[in-house]
């Protein structure tokens, strides 16, 4: 892989130093060939759908270093993705509410949205944006609860026409892309929710170009 630019400041005023290390003259940050072309794979990886699993045998890398890798990348592509939202609101937005609930949860007959994870989504600027709701309170009664929970069921929260934009697709898209993980620690729900955001959202060369920028940026 031949590095033309910077991938810190994208400046094409490279040269390299007698350990063949590359020096830009521009932000004058040194750094290894090697380490950006694994650097690159890595995210190349991520965003093919790549388990850290197998990137980690693959590039002959440590596991752990791979997997905390992917959850930092995940993190970044977080902030990425709030502030894309923030700068560009749409006031025509459309909006609606989805409980998703685990595997496990699917096979429980007696389910209850007490244990569903519960996402507010928006469509706006032909972008979908996710936010993810506190945990609905319990009652003091067995009975309130499931009074709650009948009209929580009939009662969500949607927008007149968000049936008919790409939340709907969304929402499928986010349940079959979780079904690799084989269960997604609730604490670091928010960052593979996102994940799977930018992925639905994003052309995969685009999320490299993305993903690429805001890993530089913030080294």
């Amino acid at each position: 892989m031949e590095i033309k630019n910077c991938p810190y400041c994208d400046s094409k005023r490279l040269y390299i130093l007698q350990n063949n290390y590359k020096k830009c003259s521009t932000c004058n940050r040194k750094f290894s060939i090697r380490k950006i072309e694994i650097d690159f794979r890595i995210i190349e990886f991520f965003c093919n759908n790549i388990s850290a699993n197998r990137c980690s045998k693959i590039l002959k890398l440590n596991y752990r270093t791979v997997q905390n890798r992917y959850m930092l990348f995940r993190k970044l592509i977080a902030n990425f993705l709030e502030n894309e939202h923030y700068n560009s609101i749409n006031d025509n937005s459309s909006y609606e509410e989805f409980y998703y609930f685990t595997n496990r949860e699917k096979k429980n007959k007696k389910r209850s949205l007490y244990n569903a994870i519960n996402i507010l989504g928006f469509y706006s600027n032909k972008k979908v944006f996710t936010l993810l709701m506190p945990k609905l309170p319990r009652h003091n009664t067995v009975e309130d609860d499931k009074e709650f929970e009948k009209y929580l069921k009939w009662h969500r929260i949607y927008s007149q026409y968000s049936y008919s934009t790409p939340l709907n697709v969304f929402w499928k898209y986010l349940e079959e892309n979780l079904k690799k993980y084989k269960g997604v620690n609730e604490n670091n729900f928010f960052y593979y929710l996102k994940e799977c955001e930018f992925k639905f959202t994003y052309l995969q060369n685009k999320q490299i170009e993305i993903l690429k920028t805001i890993f530089y940026k913030y080294q």
